[in-house]
């Protein structure tokens, strides 16, 4: 049982993170997809549909287009859509391109990934334009127009914090470790400058002031910023993912170069030595006489 123990959770060490990191990108490849992929098919889906049928003629148009006048009374038979009576037979054929089109797309994956393919390449382009001068300049000011609705304007600024932070050009970067007596005289703490503080906190101490942020152990991805001079703040010389590791562990995993020596071991003290009592009269009893 120690032996699987031991094992079993070096795997799990091993794999862990990257079955992590392969569900989230999963999720967030669903996320593009059902939400900004279907739409997108559906979208293609209905051009498809409206256009085909005016481009090529009737005996060339693929499987899912041809509708003959037996389905179109099968349909108005089996009451299939609502209101179907009161249809004409060209409405009635449209929707059963329609529904002929979304049966084979989803049976073929390609076509499903069409949304999704699209979706990128428009948002590649959308970062192209944005990029550039006029894209700013327009995005800005539909940006501040945003601002001013009501509910939006609350919401907004912080969610846009969060993805420029985590896919922006200029992400917050944790560049210096650094260590520093928090949170009282005395008690060293690992933390990580994100930055210069606020104008106002320079001004009153009357010296440069950086932010720090104080991870929390286990979990780093929360903690606390605090302010501190720069006086203050002494620089480590380890790397950010070295004292990710050393606050996950709770301290357990030190970086070779900054591990502290073993002391030596103290000796350990020596048996006392109880000598045997001496010979003769001062043995015995009291009296001298030996004893019994």
């Amino acid at each position: 049982m120690d032996d699987f123990k031991r094992f079993f959770g070096r795997g799990l060490g091993i794999l862990l993170p990257s079955v992590l990191t392969l569900w989230i990108l999963y999720q967030l490849l669903m996320f593009l997809n059902n939400n900004i992929g279907e739409p997108i098919n559906r979208g293609v889906r209905i051009a498809v549909s409206e256009i085909a049928p005016r481009l090529m003629e009737e005996d060339k148009l693929p499987g899912w287009s041809r509708v003959v006048p037996a389905e179109i009374a099968q349909a108005r038979a089996d009451k299939r859509f609502d209101g179907v009576s009161e249809m004409t037979d060209d409405g009635i054929r449209d929707l059963l391109r329609r529904e002929k089109l979304r049966k084979a797309w989803r049976e073929h994956w390609y076509l499903r990934a069409t949304g999704l393919v699209i979706a990128i390449v428009v948002i590649y382009f959308v970062g192209r334009f944005l990029g550039g001068y006029l894209g700013r300049q327009v995005y800005d000011r539909l940006e501040a127009l945003l601002a001013r609705v009501p509910g939006f304007k609350q919401i907004y600024p912080h969610v846009k914090q969060v993805v420029q932070m985590v896919l922006g050009d200029r992400p917050i970067a944790f560049n210096r470790v650094v260590m520093v007596q928090y949170p009282r005289i005395g008690i060293w703490t690992i933390g990580l400058v994100t930055g210069p503080a606020l104008k106002r906190m320079t001004q009153e101490s009357g010296e440069d002031v950086v932010t720090v942020f104080i991870p929390t152990s286990p979990t780093p991805f929360t903690g606390f910023a605090i302010n501190v001079r720069s006086s203050e703040v002494i620089d480590l010389p380890m790397t950010v993912e070295e004292s990710i590791r050393f606050i996950v562990t709770g301290g357990v995993l030190v970086p070779e170069h900054l591990a502290n020596p073993a002391a030596p071991r103290p000796a350990a003290p020596a048996t006392p030595v109880i000598s045997a009592p001496p010979e003769g009269p001062a043995s015995g009893g009291p009296d001298g006489s030996g004893g019994v």
